[in-house]
């Protein structure tokens, strides 16, 4: 009813002929419009004309262009902001000033380009979400404890939370096992004392301890 209300950006190309001067318009942006113009039959469409253009420049176009589609996939997102940082050495910041997004939401996204390829084609095909790349992510440095994650998440249907709180168990475990026999005698008793987790960190004679509570309750008794 109204035509098209977001002018496609295209750029101009001159050049000579035997009987003058010719001109051809290629797009930039806006396929997808064009497309659907062309298929209701419409003879004109507004559109934005950029002098003659560097293939780079055209490729960064074409990119944020559909970055802002949203029937994008968590993983083709990440493989077009990996593009953009590699062959165009933009900053995570200036990608999400493009589209639109904070810097914390890019580099999320380009993180989920560290999991295993099949976890990678899980995300693009929906069998897990976004939101379970983050546990998954979690356990990155120890494979076969993110295998059994993921092979957990798609076999139990584990909600983001509950893979969440799987993986901080298996970090911690892991965590436990890589102490020394005695601060890990010390961990126990710590534990044993005050009646939940703790967790002690160790880097040399150094180091941090780590006490969990889940009430107020909990809170006041370890002061206690």
């Amino acid at each position: 009813e109204y035509g098209v209300l977001q002018p496609i950006v295209v750029t101009r190309k001159e050049f000579d002929l035997p009987t003058g001067q010719g001109v051809e318009y290629e797009l930039l942006a806006g396929e997808r419009r064009l497309r659907a113009a062309k298929a209701i039959g419409l003879p004109h469409i507004p559109a934005i004309i950029r002098g003659e253009t560097s293939d780079k420049v055209k490729l960064e176009l074409a990119l944020v262009e559909n970055l802002q589609r949203e029937d994008l996939n968590p993983l083709e997102k990440a493989r077009a902001f990996r593009r953009l940082v590699d062959e165009f050495g933009m900053r995570q910041v200036d990608i999400g000033a493009k589209i639109g997004k904070s810097r914390e939401v890019v580099a999320n996204t380009l993180r989920l380009l560290n999991l295993p390829e099949d976890m990678q084609q899980a995300v693009a095909a929906g069998a897990i979400t976004e939101g379970h790349t983050r546990p998954l992510l979690m356990l990155v440095d120890h494979q076969e404890d993110q295998l059994a994650l993921y092979q957990n998440i798609v076999a139990s249907n584990l909600s983001v939370r509950e893979a969440e709180l799987k993986a901080r168990n298996i970090a911690r475990e892991r965590a436990r096992a890589a102490l020394d026999p005695e601060t890990r005698i010390l961990q126990e008793k710590l534990e044993d004392v005050l009646g939940t987790r703790v967790h002690i960190e160790r880097k040399g004679v150094k180091g941090k301890i780590s006490i969990e509570f889940f009430s107020d309750e909990e809170l006041k008794a370890i002061s206690e």
